[in-house]
């Protein structure tokens, strides 16, 4: 995507295995042995020297099969690692070191847990085994899952299936840099970078005041003193606007996490549902933590649906830090809300609900913040659906779903929630274009008279 701040390449920490393989006689081993014992015993018994010699070569491939079976005592140690995310690309390295008389490794993988697939790599490998892997999920997930066993010479011996290598990382969501910051309807900090309706310093020009007990004498205005006194001892003072810092609340409602593929909602499969609600919701609630705390502003991040998952407001780099962390390991849970009150919001904060609307909860929960006189935000992060491989039934349902959907949004935009459409389907230029209309500072209606 255009203007997606990417995320720094790393190299996870390698799991290793290290043990010394259980072996045993393969199923072709003891059947060769029983033919080559029952040839023999019929020649002898029926005085036919073409059948016992029918015997002999095959008791001496199993003899020299036997002979050459691998080291007993040999230690194994595999090694799985995961270089990346760079491009939304991963790199599996797995290198695999057998013991001395292996003749092949039979692999058995599952990568972004979907279908297993099984090789045999004849021969100890000569280097490390390496694959490019695709994301396409942010958040903690299991990328790699691998199984292995050892063969001896012609199958004859071969090994019990080892420990699995399983290599589980945090994926970091992708960032999207935000120009127009929208801003609470009162900034209450003291210091800042937004201009507050307050009188102060660091502001642009605000009006010219009679002087007063602490103002400041470098700001009397002698031209409006000149102008304005009515005597000597008038004066004014020129008054500027105090820069003041937001405080703001991310809510994710993390109870569901919906892809953009209809025909997986109901059974949910990681590989096949495509960009999901969560991930659409970890970028929007990341980017917009990087902006606020950019401008120096204060952040606090709320999850509805898990009482760990909160981060208390604050400012600063390391706060930031603190916030992307937790907006990372987010993940879906099906546990009901059970919420008597909403999470409390210090007086005066934006409140960015980030949520599909699929719940009416969460629409419970936006309207309260409302009546207590904060402005809301609802982030719709409902990817675009996508019908492929869909039945009749499954798009009548969704129908009926999206029309319950579009209900919630017209209750909550007739209450006054303001309404930041953050999916897949739309580009960086109409969300700026949104984020703009957003930041443009509350006109109050006016009644007027007589002529226009």
């Amino acid at each position: 995507m255009t203007g997606a701040v990417s995320q720094p390449t790393r190299r996870s920490a390698p799991v290793n295995v290290a043990a010394v393989p259980i072996w045993t006689r393969s199923a072709g081993l003891t059947a060769g042995g029983v033919v080559a014992i029952v040839l023999a015993a019929a020649g002898l018994l029926m005085a036919r020297i073409d059948l016992a010699l029918l015997a002999l070569p095959l008791a001496v491939s199993l003899s020299w099969s036997w002979a050459r079976r691998p080291d007993r005592t040999g230690v194994a140690t595999a090694t799985l690692t995961l270089d990346g995310p760079k491009d939304s690309v991963i790199d599996v390295t797995l290198a695999i070191e057998a013991p001395a008389g292996v003749d092949a490794i039979v692999l058995r993988y599952r990568a972004l847990t979907g279908e297993a697939h099984e090789i045999v790599v004849a021969g100890p490998p000569s280097g490390d085994l390496s694959m490019p892997l695709s994301l396409l999920h942010s958040g903690p997930q299991e990328l790699f899952h691998v199984e292995y066993r050892f063969l001896g010479l012609d199958g004859a011996t071969l090994s019990l299936p080892e420990e699995p290598l399983v290599a589980s990382q945090v994926v970091a969501p992708r960032s999207t840099a935000i120009g127009r910051l929208p801003l609470p309807l009162r900034l209450q900090g003291l210091t800042g970078t937004h201009e507050s309706a307050r009188a102060g310093d660091g502001g642009d020009f605000r009006d010219i005041h009679p002087f007063t007990a602490g103002d400041r004498l470098r700001r009397i205005d002698w031209k409006a003193t000149a102008r304005r006194s009515q005597s000597a001892a008038d004066l004014y003072v020129r008054r500027t606007a105090a820069l003041s810092d937001a405080t703001v609340l991310i809510v994710l409602g993390s109870r569901d996490d919906v892809g953009e593929q209809v025909a997986e909602w109901s059974r949910n499969t990681a590989t096949a549902k495509g960009f999901s609600s969560l991930d659409v919701a970890r970028e929007a609630a990341s980017s917009i933590a990087v902006g606020y705390i950019a401008a120096g502003d204060r952040v606090g991040f709320q999850d509805l649906s898990s009482r760990n998952r909160m981060v208390a407001h604050a400012g600063g780099s390391r706060h930031l830090w603190r916030l992307l962390r937790t907006i990372e390991i987010t993940v879906p849970t099906a546990l009901p809300f059970r919420r008597v009150r909403p999470p409390i919001v210090p007086p005066g904060a934006l409140v960015y609900v980030l949520s599909s609307l699929l719940d009416d909860e969460v629409v419970q929960l936006t309207l309260r913040w409302l009546g207590n006189g904060h402005r809301v935000i609802a982030v719709d992060v409902l990817p675009a659906a996508r019908f492929d491989r869909t039945t009749r039934y499954e798009r009548v349902a969704h129908r009926i779903v999206m029309m319950e959907r579009d209900e919630r949004i017209r209750t909550l935009q007739a209450r006054g929630v303001e309404l930041l459409r953050w999916s897949e389907g739309g580009t960086l230029l109409s969300r700026r274009v949104q984020l703009q209309l957003l930041s443009r500072p509350a006109r109050t209606s006016v009644r007027t008279t007589g002529r226009r």
